[in-house]
């Protein structure tokens, strides 16, 4: 049963939602311009606010549905699960293992596991949320506010008292700031790409 629950994050978890609006509503396959990444920003980038958006709610919405159906059943195979999950979006066996980066799907399970699994609703949304954004506008980076903000959230997961929760997140962080292996470089070398679509009124 474990297995069967895992699986179907999984498979959740790797609809690449970039790579349907793109094609659907767009005509454009993203994974051929901008960073060629599934992700949110790079839709943006690509397809316009609206488009960027929308993938952004629907990929966080995949964890958090996740977590929250399987809790019915199991609190803590929806820890489990929510990982799973993430690890889809990234690693999606619909669009040959070439995911996005995991920011999005991460908050999402930040969201479901801190109104399903814990009370700890401020500690693990609110105010990793409220960092990302605020480092977002700060510094225009998604790349440098995501990593930061989870990083807080995975240390915050300390203070609450779920050790599956803790394992998960943890290896959520790791995975996130692995894929952005990239983006560090250019941090640090000062070319990383600063996010401009979310100033434009509309591009489609």
């Amino acid at each position: 049963m474990v297995i069967l629950y895992m699986l179907i994050s999984y498979l959740f978890g790797s609809v690449p939602w970039a790579l349907v609006i793109g094609k659907v509503f767009y005509h454009t396959d993203v994974r051929e311009h901008g960073s060629h990444n599934l992700g949110g920003s790079n839709a943006g980038r690509v397809l316009g606010k609206r488009a960027g958006i929308s993938v952004i709610v629907l990929d966080a919405l995949k964890a958090f549905f996740v977590v929250w159906g399987i809790s019915l059943f199991d609190p803590i195979i929806a820890a489990y699960s929510g990982l799973a999950c993430v690890l889809g979006h990234c690693f999606p066996i619909f669009a040959k293992f070439k995911g996005g980066k995991g920011v999005a799907t991460t908050f999402g399970y930040l969201l479901g596991v801190s109104i399903f699994l814990t009370p700890h609703f401020v500690l693990l949304f609110v105010i990793p949320l409220a960092v990302f954004l605020i480092l977002l506008v700060l510094f225009k980076m998604v790349s440098l506010a995501a990593m930061v903000s989870l990083a807080l959230a995975a240390v915050l997961s300390f203070l609450q008292g779920d050790i599956h929760v803790q394992i998960c997140l943890c290896a959520m962080v790791l995975l996130v700031i692995l894929r952005h292996h990239g983006n560090i470089s250019r941090i640090l070398g000062g070319t990383e790409r600063k996010i401009t679509w979310l100033d434009r009124k509309k591009k489609e």
